[in-house]
């Protein structure tokens, strides 16, 4: 059995023909519809199990893949932040190839969402198959703050000793409420499926991609649906929901989870969450019928 119940695996080109894992997770009938899920930092593509069962159920397929760095690494190091970006881009060509026709929701969760923000605000033209975004704890801005002292000596560091493990406390036992994901998570990093570390060079790419979105964000032009953690360890949830304000109210939805740690797909209240992502989902699936008509597919 695949060790986070994905159905089957595939492969695509990231940037210079890099080789990156795909994790499928997809119903028996014909989609309604596929989530590209982009992963948090120094997680993994198997994190998405939890909303991808769930919306296997309901006839939507998940597919995400290993980000660069991350595969199987304990120490995570990139050679810029917009390798993911880029990547995705590559992976939505992918998906519209592997599920011709079938609409298309990009879905993202801390990094993954700052990723998946950059992306629509940088990469993607108009696309009549890419139906809006679902995120997670945006990771725009740190709620752990940086000693003034190392933030002005990270770029220089960066350049001198790029691999170099950035010095931090573990966060692991505050992603979730639950304990059961918990230990998963710390079976993972010990299985070194999951990161422990990542680099100064890491660190100083994600720093600089969270810089410049407010003078972004009211150019925004995609439906999304947010959900923001109230007691978030790692993304400030005050900031994001600031950021998320400049945003036309006309494209966004957004719940804040006031007693949630970081992770709301896998926190206790997911299946409330996953609930209402779905109705959004379908709200946004509605096509032309009989007598001009609109009906929502039915997703189960």
């Amino acid at each position: 059995m695949n060790r986070f119940s994905e159905d089957r695996f595939a492969t695509f080109k990231g940037r210079n023909g890099a080789e990156r894992k795909i994790h499928i997770w997809e119903p028996e009938k014909p989609a309604a519809g596929v989530l590209l899920a982009i992963h948090g930092g120094m997680a993994h593509a198997g994190d998405y199990v939890t909303p991808a069962l769930y919306f296997r159920q309901h006839r939507f397929a998940t597919v995400a893949f290993d980000l660069c760095g991350h595969e199987n690494a304990r120490r995570v190091d990139i050679p810029d932040f917009g390798i993911f970006v880029e990547e995705v881009e590559l992976f939505l060509h992918w998906v519209k190839q592997h599920f011709p026709d079938v609409p298309v929701f990009i879905m993202g969760h801390s990094m993954g969402a700052l990723i998946a923000t950059r992306f629509g605000l940088e990469r993607l033209e108009r696309d009549s198959m890419v139906k809006g975004f679902v995120l997670s704890s945006p990771y725009y801005v740190n709620a752990v703050k940086v000693p003034a002292v190392l933030e002005k000596m990270s770029g220089l560091l960066a350049t001198l000793v790029p691999t170099m493990k950035v010095p931090m406390a573990s966060l692991t036992d505050v992603l979730t409420r639950d304990a059961a994901i918990t230990a998963r998570h710390h079976r993972d990093e010990a299985d070194d499926v999951r990161a422990r570390e990542c680099t100064v060079r890491f660190g100083v790419a994600l720093q600089g991609a969270q810089k410049g979105l407010a003078e972004k964000m009211p150019t925004w032009r995609w439906p999304l649906y947010a959900v923001v953690a109230g007691n978030d360890k790692l993304a400030d949830p005050k900031a994001t929901l600031d950021l998320l304000a400049m945003i036309d109210p006309k494209l966004l939805e957004c719940h804040v989870q006031h007693e949630n740690y970081h992770e709301n797909f896998n926190e206790v209240n997911r299946e409330e969450i996953f609930a209402d992502i779905l109705r959004w989902m379908c709200a946004h699936l509605l096509k032309p019928v009989n007598q001009g008509q609109a009906q929502v597919p039915d997703p189960v």
